[in-house]
């Protein structure tokens, strides 16, 4: 069984027992279960539900794993001829969910 699941702003597709990194959750300690609604599509047992805009009774538990960063991207502009270098680097935040259950 799967569904697809809107967080912050954007699209996961989740099942039962897996991992998914999701942009920083900074409210949430690990350990905390959080609930979404199935918004987009829920596929149970060769069933599937399409949501307009989500499936009315379905939803997904969550647990809070962890918070980490990804690794670091540099971005570098310079201007030529005229001596002008700037190097800037990001961490990109994330939280590692596990998906607990998805119900119809």
């Amino acid at each position: 069984m799967y569904a697809l699941v809107e967080i912050k702003g954007k699209q996961y597709k989740v099942q039962e027992g897996r991992h998914i990194l999701v942009d920083l959750h900074a409210e949430h300690a690990e350990g905390d279960k959080l609930e979404f609604p199935v918004f987009l599509l829920s596929d149970g047992e060769g069933k599937v539900s399409v949501g307009k805009p989500h499936v009315e009774g379905a939803k997904v538990v969550v647990k809070v794993m962890e918070s980490l960063r990804d690794k670091k991207i540099r971005v570098f502009k310079y201007k030529k001829r005229k001596g002008y270098r700037k190097t800037i680097g990001h961490r990109q935040n994330y939280t590692k969910l596990l998906v607990e259950t998805v119900s119809n």
